[in-house]
């Protein structure tokens, strides 16, 4: 229990321990590698969709239920719209979700090394969870997750490792956990890994969460969404209808859309950011240094003669930004570090060398 800050503070509010976000430093000339952001821009189209979206309709209020762009995420994943939910970034989404599916009477499980919003939702709404250690090699075993639990949650790819699971691994887990909903964090699923989305319609315990924030470029604009059982869907709208009705304005809605029917941007973009990723892999491990293997667009990195804190502070004196954290312990040697374009994966890689010679 914290201490009382002030009085007018509910007893919620006075024991939170929030989301810490990664810096937004305002400072020219950054090599800004530490939230994950896509180094290219969105789809030509979404600027198209924006730019249309300005007019005398914004003084009425956006679509609530966001049809255009449950249809387009339906289109993509070759679902119904029925099946989707959306919302303001996967973030609310995935509050949402604890709030609607995960808060039971036995604790949620998720890695002892994830994202770090997890333990912050249970706060937040009272719900009881267990971390489970990731093995030695840092990646998940489905095999500790075959014991009782009030729903179970993790990135796929996980953060901020980069680990994957194999999707026959999940459909495992699946079969293991049918009484439990499972959500599958699927922020990073683009850049290398098996979505589960194609599992959705076998097992109506299985929630997928998806974010337009890293593979679509659109970080800024906030957009999310969940895939899953009809009934999952109804329970996480009628969380959003008790809150928000309109999670979404008129730009997001248009923007999130475009981004979803360009296909071919998409892709491209993702091939790109998977060659820069390879060759940074391969530079980190022709200077000594330990990176995990990554699915995402990211790495995470530890070189075994240097302290991590001390590395990022000599990479921020030379205006490159990578993220570092403290906790837990067993992580606190590494490196996150986005993949950004290959001139800003070469000035980190030439800051590196310059730091470790």
């Amino acid at each position: 229990m914290g201490t009382t800050v002030n009085p007018f503070w509910s007893e919620v509010v006075n024991d939170l321990t929030p989301y810490v976000p990664g810096e937004q430093p305002k400072l020219p000339n950054l090599v800004k590698l530490n939230t994950n952001e896509n180094p290219y821009g969105p789809s030509p189209k979404v600027l198209e969709a924006l730019r249309a979206e300005v007019g005398d309709t914004l003084r009425l209020y956006p679509d609530p239920n966001c049809d255009r762009f449950k249809e387009s995420v339906a289109a993509f994943h070759g679902v119904t719209p029925a099946q989707v939910f959306v919302g303001n970034g996967s973030d609310e989404v995935l509050g949402h979700t604890f709030l609607a599916l995960l808060k039971h009477d036995k604790p949620i499980l998720f890695p002892d090394v994830t994202y770090s919003f997890y333990p912050v939702y249970c706060g937040l709404y009272g719900i009881d969870y267990e971390p489970v250690a990731l093995t030695e090699s840092f990646e998940i075993r489905v095999d500790d997750y075959f014991k009782p639990n009030g729903g179970i949650i993790f990135p796929n790819p996980n953060a901020p490792t980069g680990c994957a699971l194999p999707l026959s691994e999940i459909e495992r887990l699946l079969q293991a956990n049918a009484k439990s909903v499972v959500v599958i964090d699927e922020a990073y699923v683009d850049f290398g890994a098996e979505s589960a989305v194609g599992l959705v319609n076998r097992y109506p315990n299985l929630l997928v969460v998806h974010t337009l924030s890293k593979s679509r470029s659109l970080a800024g604009l906030r957009a999310g969404y969940a895939i899953g059982h009809v009934e999952l869907i109804e329970a996480l709208t009628r969380v959003k209808d008790s809150f928000n009705s309109y999670p979404l304005d008129r730009f997001a809605i248009a923007g999130a859309a475009a981004a979803m029917a360009d296909r071919a941007y998409f892709e491209q973009t993702c091939r790109r950011v998977i060659a820069s990723r390879t060759k940074l892999v391969a530079d980190l491990k022709s200077m000594g240094c330990d990176v995990l293997p990554s699915a995402a667009n990211f790495v995470f990195a530890r070189h075994a003669r240097r302290d991590g804190a001390k590395l990022a502070a000599a990479l921020r004196e030379r205006s490159i930004l990578v993220r570092h954290f403290k906790n837990p312990p067993r992580i606190a040697q590494f490196l996150r570090i986005t993949v950004g374009t290959d001139e800003q994966c070469a000035a980190l890689v030439g800051a590196l060398r310059e730091i470790l010679a």
